[in-house]
C-alpha cells in the first residue's frame, strides 16, 4: 500500500495565466494551468510505473483534457483508485476510501501538466526563480539554475519524468484512444 501512495503521489501522471503555487510538501510548483492552455485536446490510456529507490510500482490511468477540463481516472486492478476532474479554477477528486488524506490530487496535475502542456504556457505560471526548458527533445525544469525535474521522450508515445529533488521517476506508457 505505501508503495502505491508514493505512485500516486508522483503521478502524472496554461489560459493567459494559470495559477502556480509552491507544494509545501515537495518543494516543487504546483502547476494549475488552465485546461485550454493545452491548445488541442488529450484521451489517452496510460500504463504508468513509479520507481522510487529500488521499489517499483504501476497503475492505469486515463486522461481526457479538452479546453473545459481535464480529468483523469487512476486505477489498478479495476478498482478506481482516484477520479480528478480540473476546470482552470476548481480541483475535484473522489478517492477510494483507503487512500490516505495526504494523496496530492495537485502533484498529479503538476506532473501530467509538466509532461503535456507547451513549455511557454508553463514558464508564464512559474513562481519567480522557476524556468522550464527544453533541450532536443528533453524538458529540463529549473530552480535557480538547478535542474530539478527532467521529461525524456523515449518513444512514440512514451516518456519518462524524473524527479530529480524528490528522488522518483514515473515511465509513461500511452495510447491514444476516441474521446
Amino acid at each position: 500500500m505505501r508503495g502505491l501512495i508514493l505512485l500516486l503521489l508522483a503521478i502524472v501522471m496554461a489560459g493567459c495565466a494559470g495559477l502556480a503555487t509552491r507544494a509545501p510538501a515537495s518543494g516543487m510548483p504546483a502547476l494549475a494551468l488552465a485546461p485550454s492552455a493545452l491548445g488541442r485536446t488529450l484521451a489517452l490510456e496510460q500504463r504508468l510505473v513509479f520507481e522510487h529507490g529500488p521499489r517499483s510500482d504501476t497503475v492505469d490511468a486515463l486522461v481526457e483534457a479538452d479546453d473545459q477540463v481535464v480529468r483523469i481516472v487512476l486505477h489498478r486492478q479495476g478498482q478506481v483508485l482516484l477520479r480528478l476532474a480540473w476546470d482552470g479554477s476548481d480541483l475535484r477528486q473522489e478517492r477510494a476510501p483507503q487512500l490516505p488524506e495526504n494523496l496530492s490530487a495537485q502533484r498529479v496535475l503538476a506532473d501530467l501538466q509538466l509532461v503535456y502542456w507547451p513549455v511557454a504556457a508553463i514558464n508564464l505560471a512559474l513562481p519567480a526563480g522557476w524556468q522550464l526548458r527544453e533541450e532536443q527533445g528533453v524538458r529540463l525544469l529549473d530552480h535557480h539554475g538547478e535542474v530539478v525535474a527532467t521529461v525524456h521522450p523515449t518513444g512514440q508515445h512514451e516518456a519518462r519524468l524524473e524527479n530529480l529533488r524528490e528522488g522518483y521517476r514515473l515511465h509513461i506508457r500511452s495510447v491514444p484512444v476516441q474521446p
